[in-house]
């Protein structure tokens, strides 16, 4: 009796069921714990740590230590002796911190590791300052004095106001000089090189007269007059910026003058209140996502690793969905159906589980060194030997990751259409319709919602895709973005930087593994956002389209 309850409960189908949704739950549960573990790691990140001061004398001898407390965790007592640390008998166990000291200049690295029992008189002080820089990252210490041309300030405000108040001043100039560098200069630049290309152009084609010659040569000297006028300004910037400098002490004792030009904020920790920790916290977000990075990818921003990865995606999808959608159509409405169809959607279907590394080397033989190079031969002979299209850039990567997802839309699109009830295509063949008639005005917008399913799940793989870019156009920092204010505005051939290669490289090539690594984290999730948003606007879009058609498909 209880065998024949217990087959009855299996042919219902009642086991699968639970076992169905038991795997949906724990995956839903590991997507989540995944997702919560990389925004805690990344967004406390950027949250205000304070700044202790203590006297360590685990070592022979006691020194003081200042610095951010990172990390801390338990070790085996045996484990420290087989590393040769001494340790007093009566340790099972020991706590060991990592310390973030900073004044890479002054000690050679920016963490280390102490024993917790080592650390004695541990307080916070509010006076500790902390100099956020664009090199040589942070600065912990005392404020000693704000210096200008190597004096101090004599100021009835606090030393803490007059380097506020210098700071920003000294931001401000920064901003100048940047504009005149990238915009001014940058303009000055261009038009300097687009007519040594004029020349040489000419030249090749035997059309370098004397009118011409003297043309170029005026507008050059125009051109250096405007050079030489901006860097006279930038020099007057240059010598005011340098002025001021803030005089600092470390833990060691020492001082040291650090020049304001190189320093990017500064704060008190251990003095901010709740609303100042949430300022601080916004300005650091707010950087991280505007900013360009510093400090080999270290610190900053990456505001130019997003951009490349967006631009990408929107030129793969706009390269993809024309592809696709006619090889589709072709497979489905034009191909006859017989073995030569079979074979090509077998292959079609293949393409999808090739390497992507392999589509890579694809791309730089075939897109960057054959086509690229023709390019140049035929419309750049004046740029040689420097290339322009025979090179790794936003383009080709476009192109390769159009093709690594090519079989995606065409499969969508392919069954998208075959969903689509006979009946509809006849009935408009009978009211006269032509058969492109009925494909453009009934078919395709129907199976549009498909279309858009295969340009989903093409975003969702190409977004993240690494090791093909690599080949075909990434860096791991671009000098400028593939958009700007000079002909033709948009820069297809240019190098570019992308989210995934940046976690890779921050993960992987950085030379601070430690200062690292929370930016692994945060950039791990800035791209799961810029996917999910990217994928969510074309989700809307298809949703859309689907409720537009439903009553023509009832």
């Amino acid at each position: 009796m209880k065998k024949m309850v217990i087959k009855k409960w299996v042919d219902k189908g009642t086991p699968w069921v639970w076992l169905n949704a038991g795997a949906i739950a724990i995956s839903i549960i590991m997507v989540v714990g995944l997702l919560g573990l990389i925004a805690v790691k990344g967004l406390s990140h950027f949250w205000p740590k304070p700044i202790f001061t203590a006297v360590y004398q685990a070592d022979d001898k006691p020194y003081q230590l200042i610095g951010e407390l990172v990390e801390t965790e338990a070790v085996d007592h045996q484990r420290l002796v087989d590393l040769g640390v001494k340790v007093p008998p009566g340790f099972d166990e020991v706590q060991r911190h990592l310390v973030k000291t900073g004044n890479r200049e002054v000690y050679g690295t920016d963490f280390r590791w102490v024993l917790g029992y080592g650390l004695i008189d541990m307080s916070y002080p509010a006076e500790l300052v902390l100099l956020e820089r664009t090199e040589w990252g942070n600065f912990y210490g005392y404020l000693v004095e704000v210096r200008e041309s190597g004096k101090p300030i004599n100021s009835d405000s606090s030393q803490w106001s007059v380097l506020v108040e210098r700071l920003q001043r000294a931001q401000e100039l920064q901003q100048k000089i940047d504009y005149i560098e990238k915009d001014e200069i940058g303009v000055i630049n261009y038009e300097v090189e687009r007519l040594r290309l004029k020349t040489r152009s000419l030249e090749l084609k035997g059309q370098l007269t004397a009118d011409r010659v003297a043309e170029i040569s005026l507008q050059r000297a125009q051109l250096d007059e405007d050079y030489e006028v901006l860097q006279a300004r930038l020099n007057e910037l240059y010598i005011q910026i340098r002025r001021d400098s803030v005089y600092m002490e470390a833990m060691d004792g020492s001082r040291h003058d650090i020049a304001l030009v190189n320093v990017v904020r500064t704060s008190k920790p251990n003095s901010l209140n709740f609303s100042g920790k949430v300022s601080y916290y916004l300005e650091h977000l707010h950087e991280f996502v505007f900013a360009d990075p510093r400090e080999a990818n270290t610190e900053g921003g990456v505001f130019p690793a997003i951009f490349g990865t967006v631009m990408m995606v929107m030129l793969m999808s706009v390269m993809v969905t024309p592809f696709g959608v006619v090889a589709a159509i072709y497979l489905r409405e034009y191909a006859k159906q017989g073995t030569l169809t079979r074979i090509i959607r077998i292959a079609v279907n293949n393409l999808a589980g090739v390497p992507s590394i392999v589509y890579g080397v694809f791309g730089l033989g075939f897109f960057v060194y054959f086509l690229g190079g023709s390019i140049d031969e035929l419309f750049y002979p004046e740029s040689s030997p420097a290339p322009v299209f025979g090179t790794p850039g936003l383009l080709w990567a476009s192109l390769t990751l159009a093709l690594l997802t090519l079989p995606v839309v065409i499969v969508a699109t392919e069954e998208g259409l075959a969903r689509i009830p006979r009946s509809l295509r006849e009935g408009s063949l009978a009211l006269g319709a032509t058969k492109a008639e009925t494909l453009w005005r009934v078919v395709l917008p129907m199976a549009s919602p498909a279309m858009m399913t295969g340009l989903i799940l093409a975003i969702a793989r190409a977004a993240g895709e690494v090791a093909p870019l690599m080949l075909v156009g990434v860096v791991k920092l671009a000098p400028s973005l593939p958009i700007d204010g000079n002909f033709p505005y948009v820069h297809l051939e240019r190098k570019f930087m992308h989210l995934g290669f940046h976690i890779y490289d921050v993960g992987f090539q950085s030379p601070n593994v430690e200062a690292a690594r929370p930016l692994v984290y945060a950039t791990a999730l800035l791209l799961v956002i810029v996917i999910a948003s990217l994928n969510l606007t074309a989700v809307m879009l298809r949703n859309r389209l689907r409720e537009r058609y439903k009553a023509l498909e009832n």
